[in-house]
């Protein structure tokens, strides 16, 4: 099984810890996001993990690891970054793919790993515990999440109107199985140079979630894999700090477990 990180932005609204290295290699309780990802990997068996970088790609230092650089991270965003290495998407092996910037438990990759559908999203229906230590408005930063009878999702990444648009949060994190790896940017690829907005960017600034919703729309089915917290995402400056404060503290382990 091979795992992509994404790791080639800029991460500037986590200045000034990321003036001089990337957003991955921030520290969380003295160990750098992306080395916390990879040592959870290895402990589930997934030995094979790239890393897309960017920004600063020379200080991400950490042995075992492939890169493939993203030349333009500065004007792009996470479909373009996960593109760079589309040679991993050849049919040879499931992809977890994983944002730069979060750091979870063992049991919340085990749970994707093992479900078998095509495409399979986790979705942390426990969200409204995290967004509360982090922000005093808890739909400034969420995102809508609806999912059907079967546990598919059939709406990501809009804004909402409140929280009865949420049954959970997608945190950054996808499987792809084999044998649907093939196809997995047959869409992408064919909405090239078209003309568009997608949820108000350019496609190269496409949002995953809004080529998930895509994908969606085109009657591809992605099952929403539920975990009950155990994951962080480290997207500001105030997000670090508190959990900082929180794991001084004492008070993170009911969220997840460092």
């Amino acid at each position: 099984m091979h795992a992509i990180i994404l790791a080639a932005g800029q991460g500037t609204r986590l200045r000034p810890y990321t003036d001089h290295v990337p957003k991955g290699m921030v520290k969380l309780n003295g160990i750098p996001l992306l080395l916390r990802q990879k040592e959870v990997l290895n402990i589930v068996g997934v030995d094979n993990v790239n890393v897309v970088t960017g920004y600063k790609e020379e200080c991400i230092d950490i042995s075992g690891i492939q890169k493939f650089y993203n030349p333009l991270y500065a004007s792009t965003n996470m479909v373009a970054s996960l593109y760079c290495a589309k040679e991993l998407f050849n049919g040879s092996s499931d992809i977890i793919i994983s944002y730069g910037d979060i750091v979870y438990e063992q049991k919340v990759i085990t749970k994707l790993i093992n479900c078998k559908n095509d495409l399979s999203v986790v979705i942390d229906k426990g969200w409204l515990a995290l967004w509360e230590i982090r922000m005093e408005n808890i739909l400034e930063d969420a995102e809508t999440l609806k999912i059907n009878q079967e546990g598919n999702i059939v709406e990501i990444g809009k804004k909402p109107k409140s929280q009865a648009d949420i049954q959970g949060q997608y945190i950054g994190l996808i499987k792809v199985s084999k044998e649907f790896a093939p196809s997995f940017f047959q869409l992408y690829e064919k909405l090239k140079g078209k003309p568009g907005l997608y949820d108000g960017k350019d496609y190269d600034n496409m949002y995953m979630t809004t080529y998930l919703q895509l994908l969606i729309n085109h009657s591809k089915k992605i099952k929403a894999v539920m975990i009950n917290n155990g994951w962080l995402e480290v997207d500001t400056t105030e997000d670090l700090e508190t959990y900082e404060k929180l794991i001084a503290n004492g008070q993170l382990d009911s969220i997840y477990k460092l």
